[in-house]
């Protein structure tokens, strides 16, 4: 498989598609427990979404802004945060991480924030550095998993 197609989850069944993918990839495979994966929050995100020819959902993601990105941000005015960044086991090593998260940063830009902030599992950081994150801060645990506060100027 090397097709896929990223796009905002404008439709019910576009977020029904991210949101399977988080309860596979953090709740099945991390064991983050499911009332603790989503969120009041989710009303208001920006949510993208990964799938492949067939519509098979593949990844997803999720931007904050204005007062609901605040907390994670630091209270930083104009950064939205990048969160729940997921891509299913059989479609990793396609790029869709990468897509992903330039399609979270697209919908930042159009809704005129400057930068974004994420908070990324310590495994991660390298595919995050590559991408422009700057880490900062120290680490901290977040549903019992390492992670590092990150930012990249839009």
């Amino acid at each position: 498989m090397s097709a896929f197609l990223v796009r905002e989850a404008v439709t019910e069944e576009d977020r029904r598609a991210a949101f399977a993918v988080r309860r596979e990839v953090f709740v099945g495979e991390q064991g983050v427990p499911e009332e603790i994966e989503y969120d009041a929050l989710d009303a208001t995100a920006v949510h993208v979404v990964a799938v492949g020819p067939d519509g098979t959902p593949l990844g997803a993601g999720r931007l904050l802004h204005g007062a609901d990105a605040m907390d994670r941000t630091g209270g930083a005015e104009g950064v939205g945060s990048l969160g729940r960044l997921a891509v299913t086991k059989a479609a990793r090593g396609l790029g869709l991480g990468a897509a992903l998260v330039r399609a979270v940063e697209e919908a930042a830009r159009a809704r005129g924030l400057t930068a974004v902030d994420l908070h990324a599992q310590t495994h991660a950081l390298g595919f995050y550095l590559r991408l422009g994150y700057q880490a900062y801060g120290e680490e901290y645990l977040e549903a019992g998993i390492p992670h590092q506060a990150m930012r990249r100027p839009l």
